[in-house]
C-alpha cells in the first residue's frame, strides 16, 4: 500500500483537531484588557498545543515523504498516534476548567507523551515494513531527540503534582527540542 492515503487521512484528522482546539477557546467575558488577561493562561496552553500538533503534522509529513510503502502495522501505529492527538482539545479544556490543576497538568503530559510514543511506534512500523536499509531507517538512526522527548515527559508528569509550572516548562522544552528543524529525513532523501 502506498503512503499517500495515510498521509491524507492524517492531514484531515490533524486539521479537525486544530479546529476543535480553537473552537473550544472561550472568549473573555467583557471588552477590557483585564478580561483578556484572565484568558491568557489558556491562550498560552492553546499556543503550546497548536505548536505541538503542528510539529507532529510537519514531522509526520516528512516521515511519509521518505516512506515507499506501508502495511497494517503502520496503519494501526498511526491510528494510535492520532488517537492521542485527538485528545489534545480535551486536556486543554480540562486545564481551563480546573485552573491548571495538578491532575489536569499531568494528564496534558500523558497525552503528549503517549502521542510521542505513537509517533515512535509509527516510525518503527514504517522501518519494519521498509527494512533497516530504508530511507526512514537511515534517517531516524538512534532517534536521540525522540528518546530525550520521552524522558522529559516521564519527568514532567509526576512533577506536575509538585510544581505545575516546572512541568509545563518541560513540555515547552520538548517543543524547543523539535522546533529546531530536523533535517535527518531531508538529508536522507537527498542522498
Amino acid at each position: 500500500m502506498k503512503a499517500g492515503r495515510l498521509e491524507a487521512f492524517t492531514d484531515g484528522v490533524v486539521a479537525i483537531v486544530i479546529t476543535i482546539m480553537v473552537l473550544e477557546l472561550k472568549v473573555p467575558e467583557g471588552g477590557s484588557l483585564a478580561a483578556l488577561a484572565e484568558r491568557v493562561p489558556i491562550l498560552l496552553a492553546y499556543v503550546l498545543s497548536f505548536v505541538n500538533v503542528g510539529l507532529y503534522w510537519n514531522n509526520h509529513h516528512h516521515l511519509l515523504q521518505a516512506t515507499t510503502r506501508i502495511d497494517g502495522r503502520v496503519l494501526w501505529a498511526n491510528l494510535f498516534l492520532l488517537f492521542w492527538l485527538s485528545l489534545v482539545p480535551f486536556v486543554i479544556r480540562w486545564l481551563d476548567a480546573s485552573a491548571f490543576s495538578p491532575v489536569a497538568t499531568a494528564a496534558y503530559g500523558v497525552v503528549l507523551g503517549m502521542a510521542a510514543i505513537g509517533y515512535n511506534l509509527t516510525e518503527r512500523a514504517i522501518i519494519a515494513c521498509g527494512g533497516h536499509e530504508s530511507t526512514v531507517a537511515r534517517a531516524v538512526g538512534t532517534d536521540l531527540k525522540g528518546k530525550i522527548s520521552l524522558a522529559l515527559y516521564a519527568l514532567a508528569i509526576p512533577l506536575a503534582f509538585v510544581v505545575q509550572w516546572l512541568a509545563i516548562l518541560l513540555y515547552m522544552l520538548v517543543i524547543l527540542l523539535w522546533l529546531v528543524p530536523d533535517r535527518r529525513i531531508e538529508r536522507a532523501l537527498e542522498e
